[in-house]
């Protein structure tokens, strides 16, 4: 079945069918930005149903079109997720790290990491193989947006604590950041969160990428991504920034949480 899915997107893949959004949704959004809104906590912005509904669609195509527009994948993710953030909340309430963490706030940023005292960690350690992962992919956490969308100040918290976690879950999954990876990862993720924009992510995702990869995705890494996310513990429930030392391989036994069954290169092209 895996193999007749992947060959349906391969052939969507070579198929125009998704077209320019006539609306600007970045117009949109830069409007509601400049404008002064009272809003709930630190740079929120109170919008309508309507209003919602078309930075939905806009953001939606345009990360469709762009993956790696990560402004758009985050508005659509604030846009559509209210009944997935609540689930998460509560599940992050009834564990008693998960309360701590909401309790706390602590915020995934390059001021909040010690870097020089990560790298004298040991290989093997969390907090060694998260700031590998970060110098191998040339990302940084500073890059996740701040929160603007979610009408209610502890959902918004949780979405930013989400998208400040992402970096940790290709560590925790081991998968770089490359296309194959960034599906492998979303895939996890729709399982374990229930967000829209994971699911959409996880659906649409396959479309870019070429047909050795799409093998890879739907007779191994994409099984074993849905498996791990559906019996995973909540991954928003850790105190991730008080596991540092902790090795790798004992957190995802924590979380159950199985070693991929391929490893992924970290680079970073087009339908890799």
């Amino acid at each position: 079945m895996w193999l007749h899915v992947g060959k349906l997107c391969q052939r969507l893949n070579q198929r125009p069918y998704f077209l320019p959004l006539k609306v600007c949704v970045q117009k949109l959004h830069s409007e509601f930005t400049d404008s002064n809104y009272g809003g709930l906590y630190r740079g929120h912005i109170p919008t309508t149903h309507i209003q919602k509904a078309l930075l939905a669609v806009g953001s939606g195509v345009a990360a469709l079109q762009n993956p790696y527009r990560h402004d758009m994948v985050a508005v659509l993710g604030e846009t559509t997720g209210h009944v997935a953030l609540i689930n998460l909340r509560d599940r992050m309430r009834n564990n008693p790290e998960g309360y701590t963490v909401l309790t706390e706030r602590p915020r995934i940023r390059l001021s909040t990491l010690d870097l020089k005292k990560m790298a004298s960690l040991p290989d093997g350690s969390f907090g060694r193989e998260y700031l590998r992962f970060l110098e191998d992919n040339h990302v940084t956490p500073d890059t996740r947006a701040d929160v603007k969308f979610v009408d209610n100040e502890e959902l918004a918290y949780v979405m930013q604590r989400y998208r400040e976690v992402h970096d940790l879950l290709h560590t925790l999954l081991g998968m770089p950041t490359n296309m194959l990876g960034e599906v492998a990862v979303k895939w996890f993720e729709a399982a374990q969160t229930g967000l829209p924009m994971c699911t959409l992510g996880a659906v649409l995702g396959p479309l870019r990428l070429n047909a050795s990869r799409l093998q890879s995705l739907f007779t191994s890494l994409g099984p074993w991504a849905v498996q791990n996310g559906r019996r995973a513990h909540c991954v928003l429930s850790v105190f991730y920034e008080r596991r540092w030392e902790q090795s790798l391989e004992d957190l995802r036994q924590e979380l159950n949480i199985e070693p991929p069954p391929v490893m992924l290169s970290a680079t970073k092209k087009k339908n890799n």
